[in-house]
């Protein structure tokens, strides 16, 4: 058996291989030339105290001990087996198409979207101001919003299914095997489509499908059983269907409605992307001026209770860049990414509060479970109209947007289409503006800097989560009243960000071949 230590060092030390090396020897009692193989399996900063220290936890193999075998994936072939239809190619319905194929079922995913490489394409195309393609943009194609949102991989749902297979998948299709210990994993938005393309070819080469440019538009029901989805004039049959849209998918929503099917309206979350300068927010969180070539852009983690409303940031991008998240030319929606070396001089981070269903009771009357999403749309085109041409997002300095002042100028941004400034402590509904506005201020009181007009908030963050949950028995995983409907993922309402999804879509598949076997 490997040794196992954690060794607590300085940023340098924990950077250097045969320092630590020597270190992990002496501590265990053996001599240095008597070690065969230091692996990393757990790392995490400590930035509390003036000096931040590196927890590295270490297997230790000596000599005579066996290294570890790689991880390996066997996909059988799946050609002419019981067939399966997956709506969505996001983590979901990629994880729910892999495990469906260990299990020897044959996949069919439809993606209303591109594949990565067009997509690129058509992102740049909304990066310049250009058009938007309602079907493929940062939120829809090959991967899902995930694809170019980012790659963290941090989840607090680890009971809900086999965490380290999750990230090994990712591994063993081009992710690097830092994900596998880092304490805050992340994959970066230049790495990601590789690895979502090599998991695409593990599925064609096991005989499953995917079909690009296909948008769900109808389901197809037989003597109560639902047996596949139609999309525009052609019918997808399969044993189930798997749900896997993903958070923005609001024509699904509509169309689930339309026909019939029941779903529930929960609680979600929005507000704004806050932006610093990255150099400020180490200062802040190393207690140092500069962080050195040593540690990592810094991040931060923040949540308070204002008046009884949560706020709290989301999806923090340290060294990452502002997108734009639009699935329509009439709203303004913006996101974050980060490369894979966090190497942007910006930070940024989604900054949200929750909106309550008493908070769109007053849609309810016309937009039944519909109402949250509505909502949504509203806040949207409301900060389309206080922003300009081509995706040019409205805009307010920090220290400005809490006093409640108008912003003169504005500093520089990662947000290629550009900022305007524009009065958002104004045009936000109430509650969204005043709950964000103390939250800023409290977390001001927990990092020192934080509220400055160096600072900029940029309109708006919507889709942190879906209005809309499509139900599921807790037994079945089935929608209680859609015989082989199978929801899955942050669309339908059960996840929250790469993994979690991912977990999820395992989940499913498991469940569909339950049902099929039953």
């Amino acid at each position: 058996m490997p040794h196992r230590l954690t060794l607590t060092l300085s940023p340098k030390e924990a950077a250097d291989t045969a320092y630590y090396t020597a270190q992990a020897a002496r501590r265990i009692g053996i001599a240095e030339t008597d070690v065969a193989l230091v692996r990393v399996v757990g790392r995490s900063i400590d930035a509390r105290q003036r000096l931040p220290k590196v927890n590295l936890t270490l297997e230790v193999y000596a000599d005579h001990e066996p290294a570890p075998a790689p991880v390996h994936f066997d996909y059988p072939s799946v050609c002419g087996r019981t067939e399966v239809i997956i709506v969505g190619s996001g983590p979901a319905g990629l994880f729910a198409a892999l495990r469906l194929i260990e299990l020897g079922y044959r996949p069919i995913i439809l993606e209303r979207g591109r594949e990565v490489s067009p997509r690129k394409r058509d992102i740049a195309r909304i990066n310049r101001g250009q058009e938007i393609d309602p079907d493929s943009n940062y939120a829809f194609g090959e991967g899902g919003a995930g694809t170019f949102s980012d790659g963290k991989l941090f989840t607090r749902s680890k009971k809900r299914g086999d965490y380290r297979k999750a990230l090994e998948t990712l591994v063993f299709h081009g992710a690097t095997p830092e994900i596998l210990y880092e304490a805050h994993p992340h994959i970066g938005t230049d790495k990601l489509p590789r690895v979502i393309a090599n998991i695409r070819r593990t599925i064609l080469a096991a005989g499953g499908d995917i079909r690009f440019e296909t948008r769900a538009t109808g389901l197809s029901m037989r003597g109560g059983r639902l047996t596949g989805v139609r999309a525009g004039d052609t019918l997808y049959e399969g044993a189930a269907v798997v749900l896997a849209t993903g958070h923005s998918a609001r024509d699904i929503y509509e169309m689930l409605h339309r026909e019939g099917v029941r779903l529930e309206a929960k609680p979600f979350a929005m507000g704004v992307r806050i932006e610093h300068p990255q150099a400020l927010i180490d200062s802040i969180q190393y207690h140092s001026p500069a962080r050195g070539e040593y540690l990592p852009a810094a991040a931060y983690s923040l949540v308070s209770q204002e008046r009884g409303r949560g706020v709290y940031s989301f999806c923090m991008c340290p060294g990452g860049f502002i997108v734009p998240a639009m699935t329509d030319a009439g709203q303004s929606v913006v996101n974050g990414m980060s490369p894979s070396g966090r190497n942007s001089v910006f930070a940024n981070s989604g900054l949200v509060t929750e909106v309550r269903l008493s908070d769109v009771e007053h849609l309810r009357a016309g937009w039944g479970e519909l109402a949250g999403l509505r909502f949504q749309q509203e806040f949207e085109a409301e900060a389309r109209r206080h922003g300009a041409d081509g995706q040019v997002a409205p805009a307010q300095r920090v220290a400005d947007f809490v006093a409640g002042r108008p912003s003169a100028d504005l500093p520089r941004t990662s947000y290629i289409p550009g900022i305007v400034p524009s009065r958002l402590d104004r045009w936000m509904p109430p509650f969204i503006a005043e709950a964000l506005r103390a939250g800023i201020a409290t977390f001001g009181r927990k990092m020192r800097g934080f509220l400055t007009n160096e600072a900029i908030v940029v309109g708006v963050e919507s889709r942190t989560s879906t209005p809309v949950r499509i139900p599921r028995s807790g037994e079945t995983l089935m929608h209680p009243e859609v015989e082989g409907l199978f929801p899955a993922g942050e669309g339908a309402g059960y996840a929250g960000g790469i993994v979690s999804a991912a977990l999820d879509g395992e989940r499913i598949a498991e469940a569909v071949v339950r049902y099929l076997k039953r």
